[in-house]
């Protein structure tokens, strides 16, 4: 008899915590007359809500009681945005890629990876006006020394849980140009399906937000821009245009280490590896803005590196070696273009830079930019790496 007046207390309570469950979230999202602004309103009240949201989608790595589940199944209006927060979910990945906390498998290598057929597109006409495409435009860039580790006109934004001190960045780094016949730079992109904000007029079919495999509108053609003028300057480039986030973003720096160790066992030529991609930024609002940086007269998207370490745990130990090159392409490009870099970011993840010291993450302006503002920065990019890389004596 205890025993079954135990189970109806445990029952009742838990038809307790249902209704209050289902009443909370009536009771915020009961002016809300969309599921996306109903969603808004739960993230404005806590994160308890979205974090059930997520469980209802087979998001969350550990499943929620039964009382849980029922109680946001209890919402019709939370259940119809289903797309709309596996796409903010998606977008809310990091650009620069998630945390790996354990090591990758030893990916196989696909069959003779070779260098494009076609070669990149010309460099656009620099002089060319961009069409506006809309968005409103901010300058980001640091007020004071505080919370940075500042070495003459570069500023490093330490996220990691490694230390270094500002000594360390004299112009020198270990990556050079092998004396080996073959290519010298790799251009690929573990997000190749990253895409800009067109102008009216010239948008693209979208595979989600911001995103699309029209490759002459994503990073890819940002890739082609930058390829073009490291050969001009008498480099040898492979560009990889496999979209490795496309179909599916799971998994995208696994794949994309699969296709560069392919490269380097072909090419052991290969010294320098540039994974290429667009940031993702947006106000306290959520609103979209783009970064941008005026060269003479045009809006040039700025520009940041991402280094990762071993902070993770990954096996990285010469990650200070890519941090020194990051470095001095950011000094070189500061010297001409004092406002186009951000500051470099540091963090624990090792995003593949563990394959060569010249191995590097670049972030070529944001979502809101136009294509024709990351074309332009490309090209600027593409300058100062060729300077610094060619430049005699500057390797140790």
């Amino acid at each position: 008899m205890r025993r079954q007046t135990v189970r109806k207390l445990q029952r009742g309570a838990a038809a307790l915590v249902v209704s209050g469950v289902v009443l909370w979230l009536v009771a915020v999202t009961a002016s809300s007359p969309t599921a996306r602004e109903a969603m808004t309103a739960l993230g404005r009240e806590g994160g308890f809500a979205l974090a059930l949201l997520e469980s209802q989608l087979g998001r969350w790595e550990d499943p929620l009681p039964a009382q849980t589940a029922l109680a946001i199944s209890q919402s019709p209006l939370l259940l119809a945005g289903r797309e709309q927060v596996l796409a903010l979910r998606r977008q809310a990945e990091t650009d620069d890629g998630p945390d790996q906390t354990e090591p990758l498998p030893e990916p196989e290598t696909p069959e003779d990876p070779a260098l494009p057929e076609e070669p990149p597109a010309p460099p656009a006409d620099p002089t060319a006006p961009f069409a506006d495409n809309g968005v409103p435009a901010r300058t980001l860039v640091p007020s004071s020394e505080a919370g940075y580790t500042v070495a003459g006109n570069v500023y490093i934004n330490n996220r990691s849980d490694r230390t270094f001190g500002a000594d360390i960045f004299d112009g020198t780094f270990s990556a050079a140009l092998s004396k080996d016949e073959g290519p010298q730079v790799l251009i690929l992109h573990t997000h190749g399906s990253e895409a800009y904000t067109m102008p009216p007029g010239l948008e693209y079919e979208p595979t989600s937000e911001c995103r699309t495999t029209d490759c002459t509108c994503n990073v890819v053609r940002v890739g082609d821009e930058l390829a073009g003028v490291l050969e001009a300057a008498g480099l040898t480039v492979v560009h990889d245009t496999t979209l490795h986030d496309y179909p599916e973003y799971s998994g995208a720096y696994d794949r994309s280490l699969t296709t560069a160790k392919a490269y380097l066992e072909q090419y052991p030529s290969i010294q320098f590896i540039l994974d290429v991609h667009r940031d993702a930024i947006s106000d306290g609002n959520g609103g979209m803005y783009k970064v941008v940086s005026d060269v003479a007269g045009q809006n040039a998207a700025q520009l940041s590196f991402v280094v990762g370490t071993d902070g993770g745990g990954l096996e990285h130990p010469l990650w200070q070696e890519n941090l020194k090159l990051a470095a001095a392409i950011t000094q070189c490009l500061a010297e001409d273009y004092p406002t186009l870099m951000r500051p470099i970011t540091v963090r624990n993840s090792r995003y593949n830079q563990h394959l060569t010291t010249g191995t590097l993450l670049v972030e070529v302006g944001a979502a809101g930019n136009s294509l024709d503002e990351a074309l332009l920065s490309a090209r600027l990019l593409g300058n100062a790496l060729a300077e610094v890389i060619l430049r005699p004596g500057d390797a140790a």
